[in-house]
């Protein structure tokens, strides 16, 4: 290329998708042209003179860090989706990121849902807390998640040396944050503001336990969903010692109800809650079981895996219908 000039992502991006010869010849004309040739294509796609963008400026480093990429990755997968979609709340909108000596706690939430996720860190070992937007995350998830490959897809290359991925080293300013991943660096600006003290909210005691087998679970949502959403998304849970029944309201395209063989602590109890939330969870899990610890039916429902204390999630409870 001649010169370096902004391009729209959407056209390049669709462009490499659906062109599979093996070479591209990548030439900018007049400074607004970006011509994409290959054996059987030629794009012409519209810029932007490259005195119009923006110059990056580098991270006034005051504190850094550094991250193995696959628990990250792992992490920013059951973190993310429970930030807020609207940014009327700009706080809520992004991702917490608080650093004590040496573990990393990432949390979101939309204040009727929370995820936290616990790391080990390497860093100079100096408190830091900050507000990352959950865009520039959700980018950083699609690069790590290109690194690494499926176990069945290694199999099937013959693939017996697993590949030295690098680590991710985050450096942080005031006002913005740097990431490095292999040749891939990442800026962005930081949220300004105080991110919500969570830890009130979480329950302290737990006076029922639930342990469900995740595939049952989310599939009964699944089916519920379609009635449950003609009222608030609403889910009955009535937890006994051997079982636990779930219901909807009666709505009027019907009424669902189902009885699951799950295996309880403490007394019997029952709590509402949202089938469009239960459902955005349990998706984005894959462990075998899940567990949820309830006090009553006015506290929020804690949820945790089975084999990994670093994760929690917390769903606020919805009003119980008359039955």
């Amino acid at each position: 290329m001649k010169d370096r000039s902004p391009f729209p992502r959407k056209p390049f991006s669709i462009f490499a998708q659906y062109n599979n010869d093996p070479e591209v010849l990548l030439e900018t004309s007049e400074g607004t042209q970006l011509r994409c040739t290959s054996k059987h294509a030629k794009t012409m796609i519209a810029g932007e003179a490259s005195s119009e963008y923006p110059t990056i400026t580098a991270v006034d480093r005051l504190a850094s860090f550094s991250l193995q990429a696959e628990p990250l990755l792992h992490a920013l997968h059951l973190v993310t989706f429970a930030s807020a979609k609207s940014t009327l709340r700009p706080v809520l909108s992004g991702v917490s990121f608080l650093q004590e000596k040496d573990k990393l706690t990432l949390v979101a939430t939309d204040s009727y849902r929370l995820s936290e996720y616990v790391l080990e860190t390497k860093g100079e070992g100096a408190a830091l807390s900050c507000i990352i937007p959950t865009k520039i995350l959700d980018e950083l998830r699609s690069i790590l998640s290109a690194s690494f490959k499926k176990p069945e897809e290694k199999e099937q290359e013959g693939e017996k040396k697993e590949r030295k991925i690098p680590e991710i080293e985050i450096f942080l300013s005031k006002q913005q944050i740097e990431m490095h991943y292999g040749n891939v660096r990442l800026l962005s600006r930081l949220i300004d503001g105080k991110f919500p003290d969570y830890k009130q909210i979480l329950p302290k005691e737990t006076k029922t336990s639930v342990l469900f087998p995740t595939r049952e679970l989310l599939l009964v949502v699944k089916r519920m969903h379609y009635f449950a959403k003609e009222m608030n998304n609403t889910l009955t849970f009535h937890c006994e010692k051997s079982q636990t029944k779930i219901a909807t309201p009666q709505t009027q395209a019907g009424k669902d109800e189902a009885v699951l063989h799950t295996e309880a602590t403490g007394g019997s109890n029952k709590i509402a809650l949202s089938s469009s939330y239960l459902l955005d969870f349990l998706s984005h899990i894959d462990a075998d079981n899940v567990e949820m610890k309830v006090i009553d039916a006015l506290h929020p429902a804690l949820f945790t895996l089975s084999g990994n204390p670093r994760f929690l999630h917390l769903i606020m409870p919805l009003r119980l219908q008359e039955e």
